[in-house]
């Protein structure tokens, strides 16, 4: 006996009766296909793994044309009680992931509907799991790496921060901190307001010998007491002179008095009626000043009557220069003054006249210059310590001594055997002297004062002058071709060194 074979509908997958050409429930026509595959169909949707991806809209029950009927040959007749009870026992098991369309309709009731369920392996899905979990546990082992040395430069940052702000607010906001400026401004507006300073106590010095002028020189007014003005030049300049008068920037001429004066030093004293004095000099000091520092000079060079009262200016060349001096009768060095070097243009007549720094105040008492063709601009300055500090003495009436030792010298002779001789050679010896005490002896050749060297006879006088009388100095002599040294305790008699 065989078999009838089952239809279903391949629009609503309903079950149909033998040789019906069109379906009782939805009215389409459908074409036949035996049971058999149909199973295959149901197996194989089975097997295929559940997830559900799309829902169609269900299709309102209408009639076909024949063309659209053929059209839907290839779809596969599902039943769709069976498809409600395979969704229900896949739900069961796993969770579904449906997508929705927004768009779509709820179907009615007893109407078909399409799912497509697609289930992923559970093996598939546990094994990606384990693969995030172990991805997520290696990138946190590598940032373990960075994060502690990150939250220390943080936590480093923040103390930083923190004690930075304490200093501020407790030491830093009250601290009063000093500073100096200095600050440089080279102008040159001129030294007119420091001439007007000085100017009016410069005065013209006139020597006369038996009521005849014989040599001009300057002077200024340094300090006054209660009836005298004292007045301050070179010793040079009166030498020789047996009446001294000084002329005023008011061109009145006053005798005046010769309170002291001292070859050696080169310093000389007046005194004048206060009552004549116009203006006193402001007194600076030689030991502040520095190379290269403004300096000016006020005096009557060459001819007094035409050139009285010249301004010049410069700057110091120098400081502390050790100069050996000729008299006027002879070329011969007969001493050695320590001095200031300026380029000021001193020229004969400025002589006794004040040297000034740009504030006005007299640093020096310009007294002479190198003489030559062959040198240009050097001149020399007494400085005004040394000038003050014998002038004090003039005025309290002190005698001006010097060191004494008793000997007649003379400078070493050069020879073929010694052209470069230096040197002071002991010519006499004075009975009774320090230097006899001392055991200096006639013939010896004196080296050095005090580990000092001694070239000639003027650097020996300069050297015995810087000390006092009852000092005790150590003489080096060469005597027969040895050195000796000796000690020497000084005395007082005036220059007869």
């Amino acid at each position: 006996m065989t078999k009838n074979k089952n239809s279903f509908c391949t629009n609503c997958g309903k079950e149909l009766t033998e040789d019906s050409k069109f379906c009782q429930f939805c009215g389409e026509k459908v074409e036949q296909i035996e049971e058999k595959e149909s199973k295959k169909i149901q197996e194989h949707t089975e097997e295929t793994s559940i997830e559900v991806e799309k829902i169609e809209k269900p299709k309102r029950a209408r009639r076909k044309s024949k063309d659209d009927l053929d059209d839907n040959i290839s779809k596969t007749i599902v039943d769709e009680d069976k498809i409600e009870t395979e969704v229900n026992e896949s739900i069961k098991k796993e969770p579904l992931n449906i997508i929705i369309d927004e768009d779509m309709t709820i179907p009615e009731e007893n109407k078909p509907v399409e799912v497509i369920i697609n289930e992923e392996p559970k093996e598939n899905s546990i094994k990606d799991s384990d693969e995030v979990n172990q991805l997520r546990k290696e990138k946190f082992e590598k940032s373990k790496k960075y994060i502690y040395p990150v939250i220390a430069v943080v936590v480093t940052f923040v103390i930083c921060l923190i004690a930075f702000a304490c200093f501020y607010q407790y030491y830093l906001k009250n601290l009063v901190i000093e500073t100096t400026k200095r600050e440089v401004t080279v102008t040159d507006t001129g030294i007119s307001e420091a001439v007007e300073k000085v100017y009016d106590s410069v005065v013209v010095v006139e020597s006369y010998s038996k009521n005849r002028l014989y040599a001009t020189g300057t002077g200024f007014v340094y300090k006054t007491d209660d009836k005298v003005g004292y007045i301050l030049t070179n010793n040079h300049v009166i030498e020789g002179a047996d009446e001294v008068k000084v002329v005023f920037t008011n061109n009145k001429r006053v005798s005046v008095d010769v309170v002291g004066s001292d070859s050696y030093s080169d310093v000389a004293l007046l005194g004048v009626d206060k009552d004549k004095v116009i203006s006193v000099a402001e007194i600076g000091s030689s030991e502040d000043l520095k190379l290269g520092d403004t300096t000016f000079a006020v005096g009557s060079p060459l001819d007094s009557s035409t050139y009285a009262w010249t301004v010049t200016r410069g700057v110091i060349s120098g400081k502390n220069r050790t100069v050996a001096v000729s008299s006027s009768n002879s070329n011969v060095a007969t001493q050695v003054m320590q001095v200031l070097q300026t380029d000021t243009a001193i020229n004969s007549g400025n002589s006794g006249g004040p040297l000034c720094n740009s504030n006005g105040q007299v640093i020096g008492i310009t007294n002479m210059k190198l003489a030559s063709s062959q040198v240009e601009g050097m001149g020399f300055a007494i400085p005004i310590e040394t000038a003050t500090k014998y002038a004090e003495k003039f005025i309290k009436g002190e005698e001006i001594t010097y060191p004494y030792v008793g000997v007649t010298v003379a400078d070493a002779q050069p020879t073929y055997r010694n052209p470069d001789a230096s040197g002071v050679s002991v010519q006499a010896v004075e009975n009774g002297s320090p230097a006899a005490r001392g055991g200096l002896q006639k013939g010896d050749k004196i080296l050095k004062i005090n580990d000092v060297e001694v070239e000639n006879s003027s650097f020996f006088k300069f050297e015995l002058y810087k000390y006092d009388i009852g000092d005790k100095i150590e003489i080096t002599v060469e005597r027969d071709g040895k050195e000796k040294v000796l000690t020497i305790t000084l005395g007082s008699k005036g220059m007869n060194a």
